[in-house]
């Protein structure tokens, strides 16, 4: 009888201790987990019964919330929702927030964070309801409407940076879509469109700024430029035996990179200067190859590519291909082959040479205060890299200018302002228009900003697009809208 009697206890104990340790799973070790569950209703709605943050664009929000009569309380709203959604993203019941500001900045905005707690702590003991903080951001309202408007209804994105500090000033991306949709409380209707903005062959929901990937076309020419004058074997105006053929043969293939003009530049001898106010790819494909792999790859880095980012969204890293035989990095080195970039890292190239080699680390939050106006995180300028030393950047503005004002770049021409920059005109597969690109610097009376613009398939003027007619004039409004 005692031997029934022990196994029968046995079981008991086992299932006990099983009990045990699954409640203590559940309770203690997994509870985070299932605290953040986005199915967890009751976790929503606590954290909708918390007036969410705003976020800001100057002195306007952009991003608020406002009372209902649900049980979730506050509904989030964005004014100029298409406008602003890739820099805010969206706050959604049953897609989370995986965008913009309201993801990367949730627990302050949520109120969350724990430099928040001591003040929600506060508001708690004197039965005030706790609130999340502001998010100021650095965009420029002007700027933003003047890109978004120049850019119009062509797919592509557009960015501006201030070189001396990294702000971003413009983040704008097309084709775009409205936030205030996918916030709304009918859990049905909000699923179903993100479901079909997921599924859209146009990628809408991407920041093409930061979350997309192109070759860069001739804007990499600045990279190159760099890396030859950084070599010291070349000038900007010295004679250094560079080619200007209408067509490089390629070594180790029968294939030629050409021009794309069919055409010598500068008599077939140009000088760095001219090569890169005509955009000669002979030159750049044979300059690439003289320099070798490592120190394009070296160049590459000291800009960004192959370098991680937040700002404070994750970005999508830009790279510059390895194992490359000499074909293949010449035509890296005009920005072909498998070289990609994001338009951020594009603009980086330009804010880097107006700022004397240094390119300064990206950033999107000016300033995040407290519901009641005190200041929890205030960011100040970074450097993120040198790039190249001061007197090489003096050289590479020279000729930026000189594309502006003698080449290809002419159509960013502002009266009274000084501006370099840089046209690209990337090929893609066989039957798809170019993707045209622009980034440029402008300053004047001590203010300054640099620009990237990526305007897709050629954008309206398809198979006949170019970067100086596409990208270059809307480069030139951003600028504009700045510096005027």
């Amino acid at each position: 009888m005692n031997g029934p009697i022990r196994r029968l206890a046995a079981v008991i104990t086992l299932l006990f201790t099983s009990l045990f340790v699954s409640v203590t799973y559940i309770q203690v070790i997994n509870a985070q987990a299932l605290n953040d569950n986005p199915r967890n209703s009751r976790t929503l709605i606590k954290e909708r019964s918390r007036e969410r943050g705003e976020i800001k664009v100057g002195n306007k929000a952009v991003a608020t919330s406002e009372p209902v009569d649900d049980e979730f309380k506050f509904l989030r709203k964005y004014s100029n929702g298409a406008l602003y959604a890739p820099v805010t993203g969206f706050y959604s019941l049953v897609n989370g927030n995986p965008y913009g500001i309201e993801s990367a900045e949730s627990e302050y905005l949520s109120g969350t964070s724990d430099e928040l707690f001591i003040r929600n702590l506060s508001s708690l003991l004197t039965g005030e309801q706790a609130q999340g903080a502001t998010v100021e951001t650095t965009i420029n309202a002007k700027a933003q409407k003047a890109a978004y408007d120049a850019l119009g209804d062509q797919d592509g994105a557009v960015i501006a940076l201030d070189p001396e500090t990294g702000d971003i000033l413009t983040m704008v991306s097309k084709p775009s879509y409205n936030p205030n949709k996918l916030a709304s409380h009918d859990t049905t209707e909000a699923n179903q469109l993100y479901l079909k903005l997921a599924a859209d062959d146009l990628d809408p929901l991407i920041n093409r700024t930061i979350g997309q990937l192109y070759a860069p076309g001739s804007t990499f020419k600045i990279v190159t430029s760099a890396a030859a004058l950084t070599d010291g074997r070349y000038g900007a105006d010295s004679e250094s035996g560079l080619t200007g053929v209408a067509r490089l043969d390629l070594p180790e293939t029968t294939a030629t990179l050409p021009n794309d003009t069919g055409t010598v530049c500068a008599d077939g001898t140009p000088t760095l200067r001219e090569a890169l106010e005509e955009s000669c790819n002979t030159t750049y494909g044979q300059l690439g190859m003289d320099l070798g792999q490592e120190a394009m790859s070296e160049q590459a880095a000291k800009f960004g590519f192959g370098q991680s980012l937040t700002v404070p969204q994750n970005v999508v890293k830009s790279s510059f291909p390895t194992g490359l035989n000499q074909p293949q990095l010449a035509q890296s080195s005009i920005g072909q082959f498998d070289v990609r970039a994001t338009p951020l890292q594009v603009a980086m190239l330009s804010a880097g040479v107006e700022n004397g080699g240094v390119v300064m680390r990206p950033n999107l939050v000016s300033k995040i205060t407290s519901a009641d106006g005190k200041t929890i995180s205030e960011p100040t300028p970074e450097k993120f890299s040198e790039a190249v030393t001061s007197d090489v950047a003096d050289q590479l503005k020279s000729m930026m200018v000189s594309v502006v004002q003698n080449g290809t770049g002419k159509p960013a021409q502002i009266s009274g302002v000084t501006v370099g920059g840089k046209t690209g005109t990337a090929q893609q597969q066989t039957g798809q228009n170019p993707d045209v690109w622009f980034t440029c610097f402008g300053e004047k009376d001590g203010k300054k900003i640099a620009v990237a613009v990526v305007v897709e398939d050629g954008g309206r003027a398809g198979s006949e697009a170019f970067g100086s007619t596409v990208a270059a004039p809307i480069a030139k409004a951003v600028m504009e809208a700045v510096l005027t």
